[in-house]
């Protein structure tokens, strides 16, 4: 059975990407790996602050900040569980046969990797735990799952609705192409409406553009259709999404280097950012 990989951190995020996930699952019919990472600093040994105390002092000291430690991280560890246990009754609940539950410690990345070579994709919050202090802020770990995975990132809404509009955003870029294979071969968009959105100042191009990748997803069955616009990418993808209704909105995900993102920005971690729906991403 395929797999989705979930990963979960008991934000205001985590219902609606458990929700997302079971969509995503029944539409593949796959099962789900729901998985929480325990960071290294949870349950981690407390910096030694009793270095200018006398013996017995330092001693007892040091005797408490273990305990504590201790304490901290059977606390974490019972919320992870219950976290895991909550996500698998709302999956359950909502039709996936199959939910495996993993609590790991460490980084997160390493977690990913020991398991992505046995998922179909990767499902993660918009934002993390700080979500309602840092609304104009991605998760610390979104953007490097994205950058790493090999596998398609759907990146949940804060809340969850059902998907039947779909706005695919096209530039004929390598990560827009795969982006468009994979849809023409996924059962997940079967019985969606598509549109295929070219952004550029040349609308003749970008026509000759959208209609090719419409006429690959057409000719899969997919219900497509193209379009064209101009204006900066973010502004123009975020009013469309908002103005007409659309419930996904997928892309090519980083189609520039590292290096050259540190300079100029990213088109993906400014949609990620500014739209109010799912995102699905394709490298």
């Amino acid at each position: 059975m395929d797999k989705i990989l979930t990963l979960l951190d008991g934000s205001a995020y985590s219902e609606s990407v458990c929700h997302h996930t079971a969509w995503i699952a029944q539409k593949l019919g796959a099962g789900v790996e729901a998985m929480h990472v325990l960071g290294r600093r949870e349950g981690a040994a407390s910096t030694d602050l009793s270095g200018a105390l006398k013996l017995g002092a330092r001693s007892e000291l040091l005797k408490e900040l273990a305990d504590l430690d201790a304490q901290r991280a059977k606390v974490a560890q019972a919320k992870g569980h219950a976290l895991l246990e909550d996500s698998k009754q709302i999956l359950e609940k909502d039709g996936v046969p199959v939910v495996n539950l993993r609590l790991r410690k460490g980084d997160l990345l390493d977690a990913v990797r020991e398991l992505e070579g046995d998922i179909r994709a990767i499902t993660i919050g918009k934002r993390g735990e700080g979500a309602d202090f840092a609304s104009g802020h991605l998760g610390s770990n979104l953007e490097r799952i994205v950058r790493t995975s090999k596998v398609p990132v759907f990146v949940a809404s804060r809340e969850f609705r059902p998907i039947s509009k779909v706005l695919l955003a096209y530039d004929g870029s390598a990560s827009a192409k795969v982006a468009v294979d994979r849809m023409a071969a996924s059962p997940v968009f079967v019985g969606l409406d598509i549109t295929v959105l070219c952004i550029g100042p040349d609308q003749a191009r970008a026509q000759v553009i959208a209609d090719a990748a419409t006429t690959k997803l057409r000719s899969s069955k997919l219900n497509a259709a193209a379009r064209t616009a101009s204006g900066a990418p973010e502004e123009v993808l975020q009013e469309l999404a908002a103005a007409e209704g659309f419930d996904l909105l997928v892309m090519g995900a980083y189609g520039h280097s590292r290096v050259r993102h540190l300079i100029i920005g990213s088109t993906t971690t400014a949609m990620i950012q500014s739209v109010k729906i799912p995102v699905l991403l394709y490298r």
